[in-house]
Formats: C-alpha cells, structure tokens, sequence
C-alpha cells in the first residue's frame, strides 16, 4: 500500500464531503433533527456524510471494514479497518456553531497508520500517516513545548448523557481553572486533538467517548510528538471511552493530575 496516495485521497475525500456539509448547512433546520437519546442528536447530514465517506474509502482499500458512528457499513476488514465521524460536533452543526468535523483513521490490525481531521467551519485540514510528521495544508506542526500545567491551555469536552463521574470530573475542572491557563471546550474532541497534535492546545482529556470521536485524532497527536492514553496511563483510549492526550514535557503531570481526581 502506497500510504502517501491513500492519505492524499483520503484528503480529497474529506474535502468533498467538507463541501457537501457546508451547502447543506445553508439549508438545514431543526425539523431536520433526530434523536439517538439524551442530548445525543444525528440528522440526515451525518448519515448521508457518512455514505459518501465509506463509499469512497471502500474504493481506497478494497475488502476493509468500517467501525462508524451512524451504522452505514457494518462490514468487517480482515486486515484494515476505517474508523470514521462523518460530522464530529453535531450539536454544534445543528446550532451553526464552529466546529465540526469529519474524523478518518485507517487501522491496520490493531495499529492505526494514518489519520486526518478537517474542521470543516475552518477550512482546515490536519493529517499524517505512519512514518511521516503531521501536516497542517501542507505546513509541518508539532505538539507545543510548554513544560508545566500551570503554563498550559487545556481542552475538554462535557458530558452530555453519562453523568456518573461528573463529580470527579468537576473537581479536575476547577483544579485546572486555578493551576493553567485556561479551560476550553469547543464541542468536537476530533477538533481537540488535532489542535492538539498542532500545539494550539497543550493537553486535552475527555471521558465517554468512542472510536470514532479520538481515533484520527490521537493518531495525529502521537505522529506530532505527543503522548496519549486512558486516563490510568494504559492504551485503552480507543475503546475504553477515556482519553488523556498531551505534550510531552507536561504529559505525565497532566495525567497524574486527572488520575488523582477521576477516581484512579
């Protein structure tokens, strides 16, 4: 497999599907929503965004599998799998507040080899595959070297449906509205972590969340030179809903802080 081409069209794909969602944002309304539970909404834009991707990933590389949010495909790759949020933030899209994304990993077994988020409210679009630094349209980026907590800007996401640990979560909140630079939540945890993996954010943390929301995501972080994991320091942040995410030089404090609160 030729990653650089797989990862160039998987670029062009996204863009394409950027495009749809932007017109059809011009056009949405909220007889368009749909419900999935509590506060967890999909509308025809997710799903028909999610077809356009899977149908061209699906020529990308033959025989792969999917894992995706709005259960388009449910076919099962024997070596490579897409994992794939056609409209990451759909809240925000709903509202027509930015941003929102589309979240593409290319999983090969049980590795992630190359990933791209584009924010589609910015135009912008963050990538990279295995053995190549992350690039930002064409411009090479890297996580940031801020070396302590206190000196860093800090990304979460709220709970919508799963409040059992939101007390805990809470109380690392207000740790980290007195110990950083500031707390920001924009709504699209694949937007994080690409800001992330760019330095815009020095760290980022979430709990409740699924393949799809961090696997392109993280993957970018690592290729950037920062370090992700659950919140026990373990690699279980792709599907045990958890994920800590940040620099290097304010990993491990990062991490400490968040198990120290989140009842580890």
């Amino acid at each position: 497999m030729e990653l650089a081409q797989v990862c160039n069209d998987i670029i062009d794909l996204a863009r394409e599907t950027g495009a749809f969602i932007r017109t059809e944002r011009e056009r949405f309304s909220l007889k368009d929503i749909e419900s999935k539970g509590k506060h967890n909404f999909v509308t025809y834009v997710d799903k028909e965004s999610e077809r356009l991707l899977v149908n061209g990933l699906r020529k990308l590389v033959p025989d792969s599998g999917f894992i995706v949010e709005e259960g388009t495909s449910s076919e099962k790759g024997e070596i490579y799998t897409w994992i794939v949020d056609p409209l990451d933030g759909t809240t925000n899209f709903i509202h027509g507040a930015p941003p929102y994304a589309i979240s593409i990993a290319l999983k090969e077994n049980t590795e992630i080899i190359a990933g791209v988020v584009f924010e589609v409210t910015s135009n912008e679009c963050f990538y990279s595959y295995k053995g190549q630094g992350v690039f930002l349209d064409g411009k090479p980026v890297k996580v940031s070297q801020v070396a302590k907590v206190t000196d860093s800007l800090i990304a979460t996401g709220f709970p919508y449906n799963d409040f059992n640990r939101i007390v805990p979560f809470m109380n690392s909140l207000d740790y980290f509205f007195n110990n950083s630079h500031g707390v920001r939540r924009l709504g699209s945890a694949a937007t994080d972590l690409a800001y992330v993996a760019c330095g815009r954010y020095d760290a980022f943390y979430e709990y409740n969340l699924s393949p799809w929301d961090v696997a392109a995501g993280a993957f970018l972080v690592k290729q950037a030179g920062g370090m992700v994991s659950d919140f026990r320091g373990g690699d279980n942040y792709l599907f045990g809903k958890e994920i800590v995410a940040a620099c290097n030089n304010v990993y491990k404090e990062f991490k400490d802080v968040i198990g120290q609160f989140m009842n580890i």
